[in-house]
């Protein structure tokens, strides 16, 4: 019997190696096989991708290599509607094939989705990409930039600042984020922004325009009027960027060449309705205060006719058409300093119909109101009056009253008369009426205007 042991050793020997042969040669024809066919689908020839894609989606409809193949190819030919539908099979696989890149189709279905227009499909795909890595450009440019089409500006500096430190000099993620910081009101970092990718591309306007705006909310003002008068001309900007050039020159009190800065942004033949209009009650205000009340009246009825609710254009007619019948009324609001006090003088001189008045002093503070103080000398009184000429049709409050009464006090007047062509708030009336303070409103002042003229006759 033990004749046969190493016989049978040896045998047991040839079949284990047979076998593991036979086991190796199996496995590397399938490896080859399957290399075979891994070649076929990544071919660049178009064809052979569409053949052998479509060849294994017949047999199985859920063929992960098939669907990237096809999806990959549709993506790099811009034919982002297929990419979109291949990537969408692609990505509901990944959770039963671990060899699919889901960081990777995620990516590439949120990027098909914002190409075709779809943002919101695009920002959950994008959204669900960052949990696998934020360390990508691709992924942070175009989330910030849904982001901030969604005015989330906070969370789009975020994803900006984030694709800057991946690729430092990207224009669009440089001028975007600048827009971003803008939007959110940080000026100094928008500007900073702003003005690199100015450099990268001179012709942005947009940018250009942004950045004068900064330079505007920011106090500097001549920065951002050397860049709105550059702007003016511009056919899509130029309108928006004579209102602030003219704003700018309007608030400097050079009403001229906030003019000239208005009639140019109106004279675009291409002009937003809502630019148009602030153009157009800009520019009343400017003739306004060179006293040229017939072409403001002119341009507050065009506006009216235009939109007949806007801003206070209604209320503006009725006092212009009521300021052009009315000399004295012109001259106490607009006219300049020299011919309102001249007014103020006649007033306070005529005011007390029988007796004598003799002017003692007359002050004027920033052409917002004037004091005179006089003696007045009657039948029934002799006493030292005070008169407040405030210049405005709005309404006047409790603060500046009480401003007048102590004046009154430190001049020892035994009354006062407070004068305006607008309207006193109810705290001010309550006031004065414990107190030897009279309010002549713009219902009185219109009276005293025309008692003032008979007397000078």
């Amino acid at each position: 019997m033990w004749e046969y042991v190493p016989v049978i050793i040896i045998s047991v020997v040839i079949v284990f190696l047979l076998g593991l042969f036979l086991s190796l040669f199996l496995r590397k024809d399938k490896g080859g096989d399957k290399e075979k066919k891994k070649k076929v689908i990544k071919s660049k020839d178009r064809n052979k991708v569409l053949r052998e894609s479509n060849k294994r989606l017949s047999q199985n409809p859920k063929d992960p290599e098939a669907l990237q193949a096809l999806a990959e190819m549709y993506f790099h030919e811009g034919l982002f509607d297929k990419a979109y539908n291949f990537y969408t099979a692609l990505v509901s696989l990944c959770a039963m094939n671990p060899e699919i890149n889901e960081f990777e189709a995620t990516l590439k279905l949120g990027l098909s989705a914002l190409k075709l227009g779809n943002n919101d499909e695009a920002y959950k795909s994008l959204l669900l990409a960052r949990t696998f890595t934020d360390d990508h450009f691709e992924l942070n440019y175009n989330l910030g930039f849904l982001e901030y089409t969604m005015k989330e500006y906070d969370k789009a500096v975020t994803l900006f600042k984030k694709a800057l430190v991946l690729e430092p000099e990207h224009v669009q993620t440089i001028r975007f984020l600048g827009h971003s910081y803008f939007m959110n009101r940080q000026y100094s970092e928008a500007a900073e922004h702003l003005r690199k990718a100015i450099e990268f591309e001179p012709n942005d306007k947009e940018s250009l325009f942004a950045l004068a705006q900064c330079h505007f909310e920011t106090g500097k003002t001549d920065r951002a009027l050397s860049i709105f008068s550059h702007l003016r001309l511009d056919p899509v900007i130029g309108p928006k960027a004579a209102l602030f050039a003219g704003t700018i020159h309007l608030n400097s009190h050079n009403q001229q060449k906030a003019i000239m800065d208005f009639e140019i942004g109106l004279k675009h033949k291409v002009i937003k309705p809502e630019i148009q209009l602030e153009l157009k009650y800009r520019l009343a205000v400017a003739y306004v205060k060179q006293s040229d009340i017939k072409r403001a009246l002119d341009l507050f009825e065009e506006i009216y006719a235009q939109k007949p609710d806007y801003k206070d254009v209604g209320k503006q007619i009725s006092y212009f058409r009521e300021l052009l019948t009315n000399k004295e009324l012109q001259i106490f609001l607009i006219s300049p300093n020299s011919e309102f006090l001249t007014l103020c003088r006649r007033i306070a001189s005529n005011f007390f119909e029988s007796g004598k008045t003799k002017l003692i002093n007359i002050s004027l503070n920033k052409s917002e109101y004037a004091d005179i103080l006089a003696e007045v000398h009657t039948k029934r009184f002799e006493d030292m009056v005070m008169f407040r000429f405030i210049r405005t049709t709005g309404v006047v409050g409790e603060l500046i009253v009480r401003d007048f009464y102590t004046t009154c006090k430190e001049n020892r007047a035994d009354k006062g008369y407070c004068i305006t062509a607008g309207e006193y708030t109810d705290s001010a009336k309550q006031f004065v009426e414990a107190r030897l303070i009279d309010l002549i409103d713009k219902n009185d002042i219109v009276k005293l205007f025309k008692r003032i003229s008979l007397s000078t006759q």
